[in-house]
């Protein structure tokens, strides 16, 4: 019986955790979990699952629940997530908590010997080299929740990782993948949020539409996998059937491939080495596919993803700067401050506005952050106001 804390249950891959923990009673139990403002879903939860730890993003809120549930110990805010990890007894930490507030609590959980399930990319993105030395001090494990590094991981057991040739990500595209730039300079924010094949959360749909999140998501390929820039490939697939490829040195490729569901990758991380029955989930039937399309990536439509490659190899806090910026750029986006262009316009501004420092502390990364986005704010906010 594996002991879970869930951080971001209320998102869609906190929810999604929650019913693979259901699913599977005599193998998981849930002992913790953070919510950010969704009180409502918060008390769904409650109702659903007997817990005694609960975090909320708010002193307020947090306050206001203890009445509620007396029964329960309320923490808050990010001091509050990390709390939780080191108070409450667990075995896995699920950090699906969105943007660099995940950084500290992947952290925590590494340092408190929590094996930690990851789909909070900034940790990696921003902070990957701290959390590489933290895995190495303290001889921590941690396994890839996103839907790529999954496929990876799975399509990497059993071979020596001496014979990887390269890693090949895949990308769908995104919400305008068929548009040209010049369509792109009047699309809207509902457009946007339509993704043709994921039902994800509003920053990482924008993201995808950039392709943004494809560049972060080769930033921790990178880390999650000790390979070089050089040997890491994205290939546009708009069918999302194959998440990722291993390419090996006698140049068999492996592949992993199935539906659009994020609870296999959940799943696979909570249960390693084995696998359980998946639930609740359309069976995966290549003949109803037909086909399957590939094709390489068009840096001049996509130009944040070879912005992203550039920022990795650069190293020090250049991740720490991009998603700054974007998380700024995004919130100015969805609420309608921005175009959608001015997305990357303002992502590579940062870029070359906010300082680089090579070998950043926790207190570098945690400043570049507040000046990247402080910068796009500024610097954007008023443009279509």
């Amino acid at each position: 019986m594996k002991k879970i804390i869930v951080l971001g249950a209320s998102g869609s891959i906190g929810i999604q955790t929650l019913d693979v923990i259901k699913n599977h009673p005599e193998e998981f139990e849930l002992s913790g979990i953070s919510v950010g403002h969704n009180i409502t879903k918060l008390r769904d939860i409650l109702t659903a699952f007997s817990i005694y730890d609960v975090c909320v993003a708010d002193a307020d809120d947090a306050e206001a629940l203890k009445h509620e549930y007396p029964h329960i110990h309320f923490y808050y805010g990010e001091p509050g997530m990390c709390e939780l990890i080191e108070r409450v007894a667990c075995d896995v930490v699920v950090n699906a908590v969105v943007g660099f507030r995940g950084l500290l609590p992947s952290l925590t959980a590494i340092r408190y010997h929590r094996v930690l399930a990851l789909a909070n990319k900034e940790s990696l993105v921003a902070g990957g080299d701290l959390v590489k030395a933290e895995l190495k001090k303290y001889q921590g494990n941690l396994y890839p929740i996103d839907s790529e590094h999954s496929a990876i991981f799975q399509c990497l057991q059993g071979n020596d990782a001496k014979t990887v040739e390269h890693l090949m990500i895949t990308a769908s595209g995104g919400s305008f993948r068929d548009k040209t730039r010049e369509e792109l300079n009047k699309v809207t924010v509902a457009q946007a949020l339509h993704h043709p094949n994921w039902s994800m959360g509003g920053r990482i749909t924008i993201d995808s539409a950039t392709m943004m999140n494809k560049g972060f998501e080769v930033i921790e390929a990178h880390y999650l996998f000790d390979i070089s820039y050089d040997r890491i490939k994205v290939l546009l697939h708009p069918q999302s059937i194959v998440h990722s490829m291993v390419q090996y040195t006698d140049q068999a490729v492996i592949a992993q491939l199935g539906t659009a569901d994020m609870k296999l990758p959940i799943q696979y991380a909570l249960s390693w080495p084995r696998r359980l029955k998946l639930y609740n989930s359309e069976p995966f039937d290549l003949v109803k596919v037909g086909h399957l399309d590939f094709k390489a990536v068009d840096d001049e439509r996509y130009p944040l993803l070879k912005l992203a490659f550039t920022a990795g190899r650069r190293g020090g806090n250049s991740g720490a700067i991009l998603n700054g910026a974007d998380e700024a750029a995004v919130d100015l986006f969805l609420h309608d401050k921005i175009s959608f262009l001015e997305i990357e316009e303002a992502i590579f501004a940062a870029y070359k506005h906010i300082p680089y420092i090579a070998d950043p502390s926790l207190d570098d990364l945690i400043e570049t952050d507040r000046k990247a986005r402080e910068y796009v704010y500024r610097e954007w906010k008023g443009v279509l106001s």
